[in-house]
């Protein structure tokens, strides 16, 4: 059962439980546990809930562990409903469990409900980690004033993550989404490590700003650093050659996708297509 719903097959996972139960073996915790993980979309919903249901008739549903994989198959399926009923069901919740709701609610579009339970796991005395913060910051990014997202920055800091990747990307993209362009270049200046993914949003946020010029020399600094761009930093820095003066950058950028080798990739061609075009070539 788990070598199937490790390779996305639900089909065969739940046929070979269902025979399980024919021959009157019993599922334990580790069973519901792997046939859990089998329901990947919506369209398994309904299998979904009837093994909640016999996990509930087993009586493994009040740990944690189930508890969190219960929330994690019902994100998967699409049932944030279902989901947050289990979460609210459960006696206790762990830093693990919070982030499996905080990550359902910010993947289906409910960026305040994830800020008020970042809020509520803190007053129950569950100290947030770097998934926490990660899930938090992506999820309010879009929805969370100004003032909530720095409230969520800084309590980072006193966590300590700040310096995280990951966590610095997320602060980097809240800031950028809230058009606070110059808290995210003072966190992206303040970062010891940055990924392309963090050029990649600094970069695609002063071209949103107007700062192609600034764009252009983030693009360069990357490199000088060590660090490779990659399809979507290619794309993002095209966005920044627009006018018949730029179209000298805009065929060394040209060339060095071509070195890279995602000239033919549709995407990255499209790009290219429209900036010469916006270049008057």
């Amino acid at each position: 059962i788990a070598a199937y719903s490790q390779h996305g097959d639900c089909t065969q996972a739940l046929q070979l439980f269902h025979d399980m139960h024919l021959e009157g073996v019993t599922p334990n915790s580790i069973t519901f546990l792997s046939i859990l993980s089998a329901f990947a979309c919506p369209a398994s919903l309904a299998e979904g809930k009837l093994i909640h249901s016999r996990i509930v008739d087993s009586g493994f549903h009040s740990g944690v562990l189930m508890g969190t994989a219960i929330i994690q198959m019902y994100n998967r399926c699409g049932s944030v409903h279902d989901a947050r009923r289990a979460f609210y069901r459960m006696r206790q919740r762990d830093v693990v469990c919070w982030n499996a709701m905080i990550s359902a609610c910010g993947q289906h579009g409910h960026g305040k409900e994830v800020f008020l339970l970042f809020q509520r796991m803190q007053q129950d005395g569950v100290i947030p980690d770097k998934a926490t913060f990660v899930s938090t910051l992506n999820a309010c990014a879009n929805t969370a004033t100004l003032a909530e997202g720095k409230m969520i920055h800084a309590r980072s800091v006193e966590s300590g993550l700040e310096s995280d990747e990951n966590v610095g990307t997320a602060i980097v993209n809240m800031y950028c989404k809230r058009a606070s362009l110059e808290d995210a270049r003072r966190t992206f200046n303040q970062m010891h490590g940055r990924s392309v993914i963090t050029w990649t949003v600094m970069i695609a946020a002063c071209i949103q700003d107007g700062h192609c010029r600034e764009a252009l020399e983030l693009f360069e600094q990357m490199q000088v650093e060590g660090v490779m761009p990659d399809k979507v930093a290619f794309v993002a820095i095209l966005n920044a050659c627009f006018g018949q003066e730029a179209l000298a950058e805009g065929k060394v950028i040209h060339a060095r996708i071509v070195e890279a080798g995602f000239q033919s990739d549709i995407v990255v061609g499209t790009a290219i297509v429209d900036m010469y075009g916006k270049c008057g070539s």
